[in-house]
């Protein structure tokens, strides 16, 4: 598996992570499927893994896929050190609905709470503040992840869901070495609002998530002709050929497929062995222009 610098960290992660998300909403897999699914990745030579608290059905089901992943790391046979789990707070599942909660002490309360489910024993490998909310200041939000990392709890911050602006300010509080926003075929902002270019020139890596649109849109990939037929004179799938177009617009991003069958993490890893020339990424380019 191709790697990755995570930031400027020095720490090196797989080219395409894993996203857990899938495997912890309603529509879940059972169990074992799922810990097979994390187990396959990991062989295949993932070492990024991608979840958040708030991966789960509704609020009585709290840190789900933190669960899981470290039950599948705890039972894996194959070396673990190299892994980088990457998980998030700041988001609340009420009725399954998604709610904002940057409060300050229910930070706190659940970055413990995600350091002791993934195991406790060794710092949160990367904590992201996963939406800036309204109602605090990203200081007063990002001061218990500050905190932290001066107990041992977290190792590296990261955000998500935040604009350039945004961005700058929650580095004037805290060293950050991710972003982890929205992009893919029909959602390409990051390359107009300032973000993406504001990772490269920074070194930060760039975490596209929904990169293949999200459970709406993924089956209507077939229908845009431009990956459709490279798909198909590449003799690869079109979730490949939108992993490598991300791939190719940056070298600061590391897509996290979300996958809850083997299949489709076996199917999305390919994609680090597909070359899109210039031209190819200009004709999906306008193929998926707002």
């Amino acid at each position: 598996m191709e790697t990755k610098q995570l930031g400027n960290t020095g720490v090196s992660i797989s080219a395409i992570g894993l996203g857990g998300m899938p495997m912890s909403l309603s529509d879940r897999p059972p169990e074992s499927e799922a810990i097979k699914v994390i187990h396959r990745a990991l062989d295949l030579g993932v070492t990024l893994i991608d979840t958040a608290d708030s991966y789960c059905k509704d609020e009585s089901d709290k840190h789900h896929n933190e669960r899981l992943i470290a039950q599948a790391l705890q039972q894996y046979k194959g070396d673990i050190s190299q892994i980088t789990v990457a998980t998030k707070g700041g988001l609340m599942r009420p009725n399954g609905s998604w709610t904002r909660n940057g409060n300050p002490e229910h930070l706190r309360q659940t970055i413990r709470i995600s350091f002791e489910t993934l195991g406790g024993e060794k710092p949160i490998d990367i904590w992201q503040y996963h939406a800036p909310d309204p109602e605090y200041s990203i200081e007063e939000s990002l001061a218990p992840a500050k905190e932290a990392i001066a107990q041992g709890m977290i190792r590296f911050i990261g955000v998500s869901n935040f604009s350039l602006e945004q961005i700058k300010r929650a580095r004037d509080v805290v060293e950050i070495v991710s972003v982890q926003n929205q992009y893919n075929p029909w959602y390409r902002q990051p390359e107009s609002d300032g973000v993406l270019e504001y990772c490269e020139q920074e070194k930060l890596t760039f975490f596209p998530w929904s990169p293949l649109g999200g459970s709406r849109r993924v089956s209507k990939l077939e229908e845009i002709d431009a990956i459709a037929q490279l798909a198909k004179e590449k003799g690869v799938s079109v979730y490949q050929i939108v992993l490598a177009w991300l791939r190719a617009k940056s070298d600061a991003i590391v897509p996290i497929p979300g996958a809850s069958k083997v299949s489709s993490i076996e199917d999305s890893l390919k994609a680090v062995q597909v070359q899109l020339s210039e031209i190819e990424v200009q004709h999906i380019d306008r193929a998926t222009a707002s």
